[in-house]
């Protein structure tokens, strides 16, 4: 063989396996990470809460319902749903018998730009420009995202979506703020904003995208703790580099996983954090669109994040 041939042939077959493993077999590789925070007073007890986002769930796959439903035997003591759970017009009863178990625990929500609007295909370059930001990408028909929210609130979850609310747990009082989405331009925080309650435990912030002026806005009122979804971490990352992508204006740095956040910390070192910056955590999430099923270096994730007392 010609040595040309044969390097298009390698190049061809290298990229046929990597196109494979990117849509068959990494977006079936659930993971669980698992994080340690501290952010409770001093002498509580450690509280564990289960953070799920980007479910993107189209009826019949069983196999990532699966994995969600079985997460009930980490038993934790609190649900945090941070958005993007449908891609299916008829998604939402698969959606809630996927949460199955985990809807009887103390659970809290937002919404998603993809739990309003059905996901549609679209030019992936588009993600390292601004274009993706312009709301385009949308269609006229709407998904039945009252059926989902009826679905979460009867089970006893607490809507976050541009609200604020006080949520007993595990002997601990919660004090819970979030926005509807940010990416799609439906945050509202002014409306619920408010400094963190000094007679709460710990104050959450939770919103979908995270957008650095809702970061900037949930710590300067001092929530102690901020989660949020929609980056997929990146979703398709070069190996030893990381996420070229964030889908919003957040760094890639912090695309996934826990970081320290402080009004202003997009434009901050992250060296220069102050002794009461929020810990962040985003979620790379477990689905992404059926239009663009690929997950590369970026495995599709759930976090148990253990609380336990500040220093």
């Amino acid at each position: 063989m010609h040595p040309a041939t044969a390097l298009t042939a390698g190049v061809v077959g290298l990229g046929a396996g990597v196109l494979a493993w990117s849509t068959l077999v990494e977006p079936r590789a659930f993971v669980l990470r698992r994080a340690e925070v501290p952010v409770l007073p001093p002498g509580s007890a450690a509280l564990r809460v289960l953070h799920v986002t980007d479910l993107h769930l189209v009826p019949g796959q069983d196999y990532r319902a699966d994995w969600l439903r079985g997460l009930d035997a980490l038993e934790p003591d609190l649900v945090i749903s941070t958005g993007d759970n449908l891609a299916h017009l008829a998604a939402v009863p698969a959606v809630l018998d996927a949460y199955g178990p985990l809807l009887h625990r103390p659970g809290a929500f937002v919404l998603g730009s993809n739990d309003y609007f059905p996901p549609v295909p679209k030019n992936p370059l588009r993600y390292f420009d601004d274009s993706h930001r312009r709301g385009s990408e949308l269609t006229r028909r709407r998904l039945p995202t009252h059926d989902l929210v009826r679905g979460f609130t009867q089970a006893g979850w607490t809507d976050l979506d541009n609200a604020r609310a006080r949520l007993p747990v595990a002997g601990l009082d919660l004090e819970l703020v979030g926005v509807d989405d940010p990416h799609l331009g439906y945050d509202r925080y002014p409306l619920v904003s408010a400094p963190a309650a000094a007679d709460a435990d710990l104050t959450i912030g939770v919103c979908h995208a995270p957008y650095q002026r809702v970061l900037d806005a949930m710590a300067r009122d001092g929530a102690a703790l901020l989660v949020a979804g929609h980056t997929h971490g990146g979703q398709v990352c070069v190996p030893f580099h990381g996420a070229l992508v964030t889908n919003c204006d957040l760094d890639t740095g912090r695309v996934k996983g826990l970081s320290r956040w402080w009004e202003g910390a997009g434009s901050t070192p992250s060296d220069e954090a102050p002794a009461d910056a929020a810990y962040l955590h985003v979620s790379a999430g477990l689905g992404a669109s059926p239009y663009s099923p690929f997950r590369l270096a970026c495995r599709p994730e759930a976090t148990l994040l253990t609380l336990v007392p500040r220093d």
